[in-house]
């Protein structure tokens, strides 16, 4: 295969780097704007992660941000207790992560639990998550929460610092997804998101790549809890709550699209806004994520497989008249 070839997967990624590196001076630097992109970098990372998670291997985990949050409070209070630098401790952050995202995925894999029961297995860990974290005041401070300002990662204090190094990690990450899902490893995520029992006949390990998509997405999920909590100054078991994060992050994912390279990217920046428009509703905004929701689920045609399939059908010579209506080339009306 030619350089040209092999690299032409990844120019999407190149795209949408450049186009997010420029945003910042769109905004004119505004500290309000500059904020509200560095948010949508987060969710978008917190997007890729899940996308493997759920997306490739139909893994429902529903712990998002307690996975997050053990990302985030395993390397602040090794930080605060140790006065170990941040670089250290964000590796060990997302250790512990990936090691819990990987336990359940195992669990759940040799008890052969399905979809729902994954569900309501991790979304009780959440619930634990928040009441380990409340019970630990010695530790985390409860919920008065923790300062992360002042803690040795002053990059993440400058706000285009943050914004450039949260931008770097969201690149990282889509690159290494591309990369595995073009691997024999994403042949055997194929193959899960099937069927399992179709996979295991077709000689897939099940529980080892089950495992892997499990600690792979769940060590991202550390890493960007991780660095969100030296970005923000603060953290508390409200950030990284089920609503906070979870129901936030599903629905980024069934818009965008499973399984897609962009769908994390389009659904987070357009859901970071609506997200915004909806934050003055308080606790009633997860009514708004929850009738988003079944309309996802009702319609079932992500943005990124819309798109597609209208390009298609424009290229092949369809006018959107005859789009609009359903026909095929064939079909056109002279």
């Amino acid at each position: 295969m030619s350089r040209g070839g092999s690299f032409r997967p990844y120019a999407p990624i190149v795209v949408v780097a450049l186009l997010l590196a420029l945003l910042p001076a769109v905004v004119g630097g505004s500290p309000f704007y500059l904020r509200l992109l560095t948010q949508m970098l987060v969710f978008m990372a917190l997007t890729v992660a899940f996308n493997l998670i759920f997306g490739h291997t139909r893994q429902l985990f529903l712990c998002l941000g307690a996975l997050a949050g053990t990302g985030a409070y395993v390397s602040v209070v090794l930080t605060m207790r140790l006065g170990l630098s941040p670089v250290l401790t964000i590796p060990a952050g997302m250790a512990a992560s990936a090691v819990v995202g990987a336990l359940f995925s195992y669990a759940s894999v040799r008890r052969g639990l399905g979809l729902m029961f994954v569900g309501i297995v991790t979304l009780a860990f959440s619930l634990t998550f928040e009441n380990l974290v409340l019970g630990l005041r010695d530790l985390t401070h409860g919920e008065t929460g923790l300062v992360t300002t002042g803690l040795g990662l002053p990059v993440m204090e400058h706000r285009f610092g943050a914004y450039y190094v949260l931008l770097a990690a969201l690149v990282l990450a889509l690159i290494g997804y591309e990369a595995l899902v073009r691997s024999r490893v994403g042949l055997a995520f194929r193959a899960l998101s099937d069927d399992d029992l179709t996979a295991a006949l077709a000689g897939v390990d099940v529980a080892r790549y089950k495992m892997l998509a499990a600690a792979l997405g769940s060590a991202l999920l550390g890493a960007t809890g991780a660095l969100y909590a030296y970005y923000n100054g603060f953290i508390s078991p409200s950030i990284f709550s089920l609503t906070a994060i979870d129901v936030v992050v599903l629905v980024m994912l069934l818009f965008g699209g499973l399984a897609t390279l962009l769908g994390p990217v389009i659904g987070g920046a357009v859901f970071t806004v609506v997200n915004e428009l909806v934050r003055p509703l308080g606790s009633l905004n997860v009514l708004v994520y929850g009738a988003l929701m079944i309309l996802l689920f009702v319609f079932r045609e992500p943005l990124v497989a819309a798109l597609t399939r209208v390009g298609r059908r424009t290229a092949a010579g369809v006018s959107p008249r005859d789009l609009a209506a359903g026909r095929s080339p064939r079909e056109k009306v002279v």
